[in-house]
């Protein structure tokens, strides 16, 4: 059985919390590098990149957001930007109706075989296709 699961943005940024949420968010990262498990995407990255030097109490400088990328981020890395991941989340939008953004992440996650979506953002116990979404903070 396939036991990988994707991130969606939404851990990364409550790792940063100290607050139960980020305690759950920091043992998923954590669990998931540590098995190989946790998937993510490049709008990932790039989400996570912008809230973490432009909405974080602290803004991560450049010193420390470069390692988090190296040492955290880059090794969950496994889904690229394609035009066919594209297409992909223009269906799920129209079936499903999720915004564009939303429906990314969700193709992403199909895309890399996570039969697990953990967000905190979706409708928890969705299921979109053989993908399940489920918010690890209820």
């Amino acid at each position: 059985m396939n036991d990988s699961y994707f991130l969606d943005t939404n851990i990364f940024v409550y790792s940063f919390e100290n607050s139960p949420k980020g305690k759950v968010a920091k043992e998923l990262i954590a669990n998931g590098l540590v098995s190989q498990k946790a998937k993510i995407s490049y709008q990932v990255v790039q989400e996570f990149i912008n809230v973490s030097t432009r909405k974080f109490q602290e803004p991560l400088t450049k010193i420390d957001l470069r390692a988090y990328v190296t040492d955290v981020l880059q090794p969950l890395w496994v889904v690229y930007s394609s035009a066919q991941l594209v297409k992909s989340a223009l269906d799920i939008t129209e079936r499903w109706k999720f915004g564009f953004y939303d429906a990314l992440i969700i193709a992403s996650a199909l895309e890399a075989s996570c039969p697990v979506l953990f967000s905190a953002d979706l409708q928890h116990g969705q299921k979109i296709y053989e993908l399940e979404i489920i918010n690890p903070f209820i």
